[in-house]
C-alpha cells in the first residue's frame, strides 16, 4: 500500500517558530508631556525635525503660507529628507511660554515623541531621552501594543515618503 506525500507531511509534527521575546516595556510605560519645550530644542543626537509631504501641507497651510514660501522660510535639505530650520537652539515654532504656534499642525514626529522606534531601545530610553524629557515615568501609562503601534505608525508615516522619492 503506497502512501501519500501530504499524508506523510501531515503526520510529521511541525515545530512552531519561537515566541519573540518579550520588550522590555512590556508592561508598559509612562509618558506624559510636561509643556517644558525640551524636545523642542536641539539635543546633539535630537537635532532635526523631519517633515513629510503631509506635515508641509499641513503646516504651510496652518500658517497660510505658499507651500513654497513655508519651505524656503522655515525648512532646508537635510540627506534627502526636508527638515525644520533649526538655526537657533530651538525649534523656531516653540513659543516664549513652551507653547507650540503650529500646535494643531505638528510634525508626525513631535505628535509621537518619546514614541519614536529608535528611543525604544532600554539604553536610549533610560538615558538621552529621560534626561531629555521630564515627563518619562510620569502621567499616563502606554500599555506596549500602543507604544509599538505609535512607533510602527510613525516609521511608515516617513517610509511612504520615502518611497515616493519626496
Amino acid at each position: 500500500m503506497q502512501r501519500s506525500v501530504t499524508a506523510h507531511v501531515a503526520q510529521v509534527p511541525r515545530s512552531r517558530p519561537p515566541n519573540p521575546p518579550k520588550p522590555w516595556y512590556s508592561n508598559g510605560l509612562r509618558f506624559e508631556c510636561t509643556q517644558c519645550g525640551n524636545c523642542c530644542r536641539n539635543h546633539g543626537e535630537y537635532t532635526f525635525v523631519y517633515l513629510s509631504e503631509r506635515d508641509i501641507e499641513a503646516i504651510s497651510t496652518h500658517l497660510d503660507l505658499p507651500r513654497e514660501e513655508f519651505l524656503e522660510r522655515h525648512c532646508r535639505k537635510e540627506s534627502g529628507w526636508v527638515t525644520l530650520r533649526m538655526d537657533a537652539p530651538a525649534c523656531p515654532f516653540l513659543l516664549e511660554d513652551q507653547r507650540c504656534a503650529i500646535y494643531p499642525a505638528r510634525p508626525k514626529q513631535c505628535a509621537t515623541w518619546p514614541f519614536w522606534e529608535e528611543n525604544l531601545k532600554r539604553q536610549t530610553w533610560e538615558g538621552s531621552v529621560q534626561k531629555c524629557c521630564p515627563g518619562i515615568d510620569k502621567g499616563t501609562l502606554f500599555g506596549a501594543a500602543e507604544i509599538e503601534r505609535i512607533a510602527r505608525e510613525t516609521e511608515e508615516w516617513y517610509a511612504e515618503d520615502e518611497e515616493k522619492g519626496c
